[in-house]
């Protein structure tokens, strides 16, 4: 397809921080950007050239964007696919809304993986069309599982671990009894994230493999590269590239993975995939020839990708929650700042709560050193 090239117009649907630095990208380079969020305060709409505050199924938001864009892309997973469906009419539209609705539901998700012979973990689909918990195995729920909702769950929200199945059906019940899908708890070595930068021809770029920590089932620390055995590393993009093509997939896709058993029994096994620039990527900013963001730009507008090589040895990075200004003062940055191996990023969001991402701390060669700067706020 013939490659779009700067000034032309960037669709977004979604205004998170995601956004914010995709855009800031796509400005960079010289494109034109516009936004579709219902949040008038949203952090991508305060770099867009336009924002658009209405729904994502709005039509008249929807017409505009045909009208006015060359191109639209998305910063989370959970737009509504139809409203994707009636902008590919039109437009370009990347990545595809058929990704975008595997990714964003959990049993399709599972689905794809397993029709395409990806490994995962145990697991079953609950559902209350199909069976409801006469459908779970009770070994499965006996040797512990954690539920989550097939749909707008991240961040730990949705998901409860249980074992038994009267707790995993008190569980649903708290849940609403929405359709979920219930995973065995693992053997858990670490998790892993590979990010791949996929063009309209399908060449491919990945970045250096993360290993991610969570807390509350929110990221809060990646570091790379990941301290795994080189081998496994190599699996691990071989197996977010497959994804990638078999999903016919046009921009930036995150796959996480979990790395379970020991010794020869090492494996990897497919938890999710992000069909975005992930938080496990924002130190792409600081220390990689191309960013995710400028990638995701590359990508969707078909005009090469960029160099993924890191400039530096290693890298982490902390996220910084809502918990950090306990009482609406903003903390003191300071010591972070003096720092020259450390990179700030505050995402201009208006109202700090506890658990929500507010920036992130990025530091040159030296995990330990991120979080202990992240400990003087």
């Amino acid at each position: 397809m013939t490659p779009i090239l700067p000034p032309a117009t960037i669709g977004m649907l979604g205004g998170g921080q995601l956004g914010r630095y995709a855009l800031i990208a796509a400005k960079l380079i010289g494109y034109r950007t516009v936004v579709l969020d219902p949040d008038p305060g949203a952090p991508a709409g305060a770099v867009a050239d336009e924002h658009l505050v209405a729904a994502y199924d709005d039509p008249a938001a929807l017409e505009r964007l045909i009208d006015v864009c060359d191109v639209v892309t998305t910063e989370f997973e959970n737009p509504p696919a139809e409203a994707l469906d009636v902008l590919a009419a039109s437009i370009r539209v990347a990545p595809p809304a058929s990704a975008v609705r595997i990714a964003q539901d959990r049993v399709a998700e599972k689905r794809f993986l397993t029709d395409h012979g990806f490994p995962v973990g145990r697991h079953a689909v609950l559902d209350a069309d199909a069976g409801g918990l006469g459908q779970i195995p009770g070994d499965l729920a006996d040797g512990g599982v954690v539920v989550k909702t097939a749909r707008l769950g991240y961040d730990g929200k949705g998901q409860r671990r249980v074992t038994g199945l009267s707790e995993l059906a008190a569980a649903w019940d708290e849940l609403g009894q929405v359709p979920c899908v219930v995973e065995a708890m693992l053997d858990l070595q670490t998790e892993v994230s590979v990010i791949v930068g996929r063009s309209l021809d399908g060449s491919a770029r990945t970045w250096p493999v993360a290993e991610n920590t969570h807390a509350d089932g929110i990221l809060d620390v990646s570091v790379v590269p990941a301290a795994i055995d080189p081998d496994l590393a190599e699996q691990a993009v071989a197996l977010a590239c497959d994804i990638a093509e078999q999903l016919d997939y046009v921009g930036v896709l995150a796959v996480e993975m979990f790395i379970v058993g020991a010794g020869a029994e090492t494996s990897l096994l497919v938890n999710e995939m992000a069909p975005r620039p992930h938080n496990s990527g924002h130190w792409t900013l600081d220390a990689s020839v191309t960013s995710q963001y400028e990638q995701q730009i590359r990508a969707i507008c078909g005009v090469g990708l960029g160099d993924t090589s890191m400039t530096c040895d290693g890298v982490a990075m902390v996220n910084l929650l809502g918990d950090l200004w306990p009482d609406g003062a903003d903390p003191d940055w300071s010591v972070a700042l003096a720092d020259p191996l450390a990179k700030l990023h505050l995402y201009g969001k208006t109202e700090a709560r506890p658990g929500r991402k507010m920036g992130h701390l990025t530091v040159l060669g030296d995990a330990a050193r991120a979080i202990e700067l992240r400990s003087t706020f």
